[in-house]
């Protein structure tokens, strides 16, 4: 009987094992692959990553720094508005590498963290749960207080547990090229159907391209992307494809489990991205959920709502405006492009003294 039995080992379910473990909680993660494959997530996070993770990781996993985003109404080779920054906003990060990294925390804190174990159901029981997964030795049972999704936007454990999707997902793909480009900005395309297209800088590791737009748009989102990489003139290689949920559902918790990162959609709407946010939820997790309490999943559910709601609502509300009319996009770009103080996870700094004094001091 494990405290804790987590589903899925990326960046919010290895922030949680490592955080409960040194808690002294008895913690089993279950991975269905190889921890970090497949990639299906983009690697450009916000500087505040580096709180998550142990000394010496920006080092191993550091590609690129950004410093501001070209904004484009149209494909590549039309027009750009920069925001920008005097400093680092972003970093381009080794993907597979940050999975890895926080796994092996997660380990050295005393998590049993077991690769090749494909969770298949998921049972809530009065007084525990049970967890049947395919593991190298065959079918195996294991037994918990708490189970915990942190198995992404597709969640078995969501499902099993009858919880309620996300608001919405959304069709992402991306691939890479061999470009050497140490370049300080990423472009931004607002040519996808209520989403954009990307192209990002990853130094001497070559250059990312991706793209996003509802399933069953047409043209689809790979028809797309092929029409968006065939305008750079490049070659890419490496394609990978993922659901990004956008929404968080009411409740991301049941009688005995809980959703973590892409599982309960805790991602930003305006870029889909979800590594801090995940793992931010992860740390509310660790604080508030009691193993021998299954009534303290309600904290969790006020804890990380009440810490990351307003982000979550002002960036849908950014969103729309990717949809707005083109010379609307354009006017709007045009007047707000600049220097800036905005960061990259919080949209609430849209209000914030540091943006007030970039606006100033453009005049």
């Amino acid at each position: 009987m494990y405290e804790f039995v987590v589903v899925g080992a990326g960046p919010a379910g290895s922030r949680f094992a490592r955080r409960t473990a040194e808690a002294g909680h008895d913690v089993l993660v279950l991975e269905r692959g190889e921890v970090g494959k497949p990639l299906a997530c983009s690697g450009h996070v916000s500087t505040d990553l580096w709180e998550f993770t142990p000394p010496g990781a920006r080092e191993q996993l550091l590609q690129n720094e950004i410093s501001g985003a070209r904004f484009h109404t149209g494909g590549p080779g039309s027009d750009a508005h920069l925001f920008y920054k005097h400093e680092v906003i972003s970093n381009v990060i080794d993907r597979v590498g940050l999975d890895k990294i926080l796994a092996d925390t997660a380990r050295k804190a005393g998590a049993d963290l077991r690769e090749n174990h494909s969770v298949t159901s998921v049972t809530e029981r009065r007084d525990r749960v049970s967890v049947v997964a395919q593991t190298p030795d065959g079918t195996e049972t294991f037994e918990g207080k708490i189970v915990v999704g942190c198995d992404g936007p597709v969640s078995r454990v969501r499902r099993e547990c009858n919880l309620p999707e996300p608001k919405e997902k959304l069709q992402g793909v991306l691939a890479f090229s061999e470009e050497d480009d140490p370049g300080e900005y990423v472009d931004v395309h607002l040519t996808a159907p209520t989403f954009f297209a990307w192209r990002i800088p990853r130094g001497e590791a070559g250059v990312e391209y991706g793209l996003a737009a509802p399933p069953g748009s047409e043209p689809t989102a790979r028809e797309l992307f092929d029409e968006f990489v065939s305008g750079y003139d490049v070659e890419t290689s490496h394609f990978c494809a993922g659901m990004i949920p956008i929404g968080p559902p009411k409740r991301v918790t049941g009688r005995r489990s809980l959703l973590i990162g892409d599982a309960a959609a805790q991602t930003k709407p305006f870029t889909g991205g979800g590594i801090v946010y995940g793992m931010t939820a992860a740390d509310h997790a660790t604080a508030t959920v009691d193993p021998d309490d299954p009534s303290t999943l309600g904290d969790y559910e006020r804890a990380w709502r009440d810490d990351l709601r307003t982000e979550i609502r002002l960036g849908a509300w950014i969103r729309k405006a990717y949809s707005l009319p083109k010379p609307v996009q354009n006017a709007g770009l045009g007047t707000l492009a600049g220097e800036i103080g905005v960061h990259m996870d919080k949209p609430t700094t849209i209000a914030s003294r540091e943006q007030l004094k970039a606006l100033l001091s453009r005049k």
